[in-house]
């Protein structure tokens, strides 16, 4: 049988093949970078592909499907200008960082993943 979407992501994040998801929150969040996931997961050949899609957007309806949520990282600015700048420009880097979160898809409860059911 093949994997269910939650399961294809676990092994995913388990492996250390994939430099583009990663757990996050101590094991609470799943991070995905954007741009390197469609070139690095996305981009592969028919026969190495992960998931029957090219498009990240698929991917995010998929995590949506399986109860998962998107997170905000918040961050606090500085009243400098010069700060302020300078964190912007990271911030801007780290925007292309999302994070999804689902309470039964936890690396520490392994256990909870057979409750991560499409809706």
């Amino acid at each position: 049988l093949p994997l269910c979407f939650p399961q294809k992501l676990w092994e995913m994040l388990e492996s250390a093949q994939f430099q583009s998801i990663w757990w996050s929150e101590g094991g609470k969040c799943v991070a995905i970078n954007k741009d390197l996931f469609t070139v690095e997961v996305l981009g592969r050949g028919v026969c190495q592909r992960v998931f029957n899609t090219q498009h990240i957007k698929s991917v995010i309806r998929q995590l949506n499907l399986y109860g998962f949520t998107k997170m905000q990282q918040n961050f606090q600015r500085s009243a400098s200008l010069p700060e302020f700048l300078s964190e912007e420009a990271a911030v801007s880097a780290h925007s292309q960082i999302l994070y999804y979160y689902n309470p039964s898809f936890n690396r520490a409860h392994p256990w909870l993943l057979g409750m991560c059911k499409r809706r």
